[in-house]
């Protein structure tokens, strides 16, 4: 069976808040949407209460359950749920979070009237820490970007300009298809390294100031490393290789004209994992030592490209010489930025 939407949701251990993002989306105005649920062998009842749903609710035969074949994490899951989708279109959201009413047709007929590769929504983040709500409205500016490069232009050209998450993103599901494009095997910043790439790859894409999405933040949340007392070091590294595959995935658009501003971006975040290990070393066990913090920032290859005059050259300059010095003068400057 066909259809316009699939709805993507990787699932694992999430028992507790499964309902609410299943009923935000079965609840769904627009009608021709896959609910595909991606079984990412959690050892609670997640997938059982899924199966309730399949034979109770009236949307229950649009429901299909794909199973992994072991517990892979975020990223290959993603990548399942793009091989596996029958939709036209692809929306990615997480077992823990909820959708309005309207949020597909709102994404649909943006991308049907622009014929965009993308449409981002606006979103709300509800923070839940100490017992307390804590509610942030995330909002784009109503844009739309039909000329090639002009996206990537955009996006780069700030480093918020876009949220580093790939929910909430209607997503022509042959972006994807035709340009291989894949979803890093980590779990910290796979959103990011994914979410930073894109552009790249995007000629026609549509902002809304809509909030079609719900994110829920909660303690002990991997995406908040400053809630932890507690970081094994290989799960850094994971990020760090995910920074190197960036830099390196980046030669091949050197020619591009938004290759210097997103070579700020890209040396930005390594500049930022770099302070987070300086900040955190003491809870990261084994810690890392100085010649390794440096070696986040260092770039391998020069790319003289990087230096073009133009508004970022000066941040591309200094973030690439914080690089190449020596270790312990590179750690110490990175700590007067903290």
């Amino acid at each position: 069976m066909s259809y316009e939407v699939t709805i993507g949701i990787p699932v694992y251990n999430a028992e507790k808040l499964i309902r609410r993002a299943m009923d935000s989306a079965l609840a769904q105005t627009f009608s021709s949407i896959e609910f595909l649920i991606l079984d990412d062998c959690g050892s609670d009842s997640s997938i059982d209460i899924i199966k309730d749903y399949q034979k109770t609710h009236p949307r229950g035969k649009d429901i299909r359950i794909v199973n992994q074949p072991y517990n892979r994490g975020i990223g290959e899951a993603r990548n399942r749920i793009v091989d596996e989708a029958r939709g036209q279109y692809l929306y990615f959201m997480d077992a823990d979070d909820s959708i309005s009413p309207n949020a597909i047709e709102l994404l649909y007929n943006a991308s049907k009237k622009y014929n965009a590769d993308v449409v981002y929504g606006s979103y709300k983040r509800i923070e839940e820490y100490g017992g307390t709500l804590n509610s942030i409205y995330c909002r784009y500016m109503p844009r739309v970007f039909q000329e090639e490069n002009g996206f990537a232009l955009w996006a780069y050209a700030d480093y918020n300009n876009i949220q580093a998450m790939v929910w909430n993103i209607l997503y022509r599901i042959d972006l994807y298809r035709k340009n291989k494009l894949r979803h890093l095997p980590i779990n910290y910043l796979e959103d990011l390294v994914f979410t930073m790439d894109l552009p790249a790859y995007v000629t026609r894409a549509v902002m809304l100031e809509d909030i079609t999405y719900f994110y829920y933040c909660r303690e002990g949340s991997l995406s908040k490393y400053e809630k932890r007392t507690y970081i094994e070091k290989r799960e850094v590294e994971s990020t760090i290789g995910a920074m190197s595959f960036l830099k390196y995935n980046s030669v091949r658009l050197r020619n591009k004209s938004f290759f210097p501003l997103r070579m700020c971006k890209v040396m930005k975040t390594c500049f930022f994992v770099s302070k987070h290990i300086v900040r955190n070393n003491n809870i990261i066990t084994p810690p890392f030592n100085k010649k390794e913090i440096r070696n986040v920032i260092h770039m391998s290859m020069i790319m003289p490209e990087m230096f073009k005059p133009g508004p970022c050259m000066l941040k591309n300059l200094s973030l690439f010489l914080l690089g190449e010095l020596p270790p312990s003068l590179s750690v110490w400057l990175i700590k007067q930025s903290l």
